[in-house]
């Protein structure tokens, strides 16, 4: 090893910078799937209120969150695929939503 005090602050600053992109991605408290507009919306599609182009591209935006695709043209696995992703967004939606109006 000819020059090993070179490597040292090398090694230590890609430490440094592994744990801060590390710790970066990481959010405190419980990770939330849908947006308050989201569950705005959600809850007046529920109540039978007026459908309005936001309140369904607002439920298509939660639909895609859980995984479904509508814009294949040829979906094999529909209506199964639909019907999972509206069940996750149920479960969202009583998770995420409902304490909110509670309050």
């Amino acid at each position: 090893m000819k020059y090993p005090t070179k490597r040292w602050p090398m090694c230590a600053a890609l430490v440094f910078w592994l744990a801060g992109c590390a710790a970066g991605g990481m959010q405190p408290g419980p990770q939330r799937h849908l947006t308050d507009t989201q569950c705005r919306d959600l809850t007046a599609l529920r109540n039978h209120a007026p459908l309005t182009r936001e309140r369904n591209a607002s439920e298509l935006a939660a639909l895609e969150e859980a995984g479904y695709h509508p814009a294949w043209a040829w979906d094999p696995y529909y209506p199964d695929d639909l019907q999972a992703a509206q069940h996750l967004v149920d479960g969202w939606y009583q998770a995420e939503c409902r304490p909110a109006q509670g309050q």
